[in-house]
């Protein structure tokens, strides 16, 4: 910090001795040295805090960055959901009905797919049961006893 060499240090302390005077000396540079021990306290304190908030703000930015991607990766998934839905849309819509309604066998039923327009449930589609028809012949049993 200072350029201070040991000639300097002996030429300071022969001018405090005929300054200050013999008995006066022990007591200032004992001052001195506290006055010195608490500015060397406090620039470590200060360059703590100093670090401690170049750290925050790296981590703020880390967080940021973070955020910004998690926002990207939500648009792109909710945009791919969107052309997923649209699709199954458009192909739930330009499927020609072999059947229509009036002429419908009564175990005959429709399959619709159900979408759901909130924007919590995107990602959600509801499943669509369809009743199984069960043709179940009789045969006689041909066993013999």
């Amino acid at each position: 910090m200072f350029d201070i060499g040991f000639s300097e240090l002996v030429m300071i302390g022969v001018v405090a001795l005929i300054v200050i005077g013999p008995e006066r000396l022990p007591k200032v540079a004992r001052t001195a040295g506290h006055l010195l021990g608490r500015l060397q306290r406090y620039v470590s304190t200060v360059k703590s805090d100093i670090s401690r908030e170049m750290q925050l703000d790296e981590l703020k930015k880390a967080g940021e960055q973070f955020k910004q991607s998690m926002e990207n990766t939500e648009n792109r998934i909710s945009e791919e959901v969107m052309g997923a839905q649209n699709a199954l849309k458009g192909m739930v819509h330009t499927e020609p009905e072999a059947v229509t309604s009036d002429t419908a066998a009564p175990n005959q039923v429709s399959a619709e797919t159900h979408f759901i327009d909130s924007p919590q449930a995107e990602l959600e589609l509801e499943p669509v049961h369809l009743p199984q028809s069960h043709n179940v012949t009789h045969e006689p049993n041909n066993t013999k006893a």
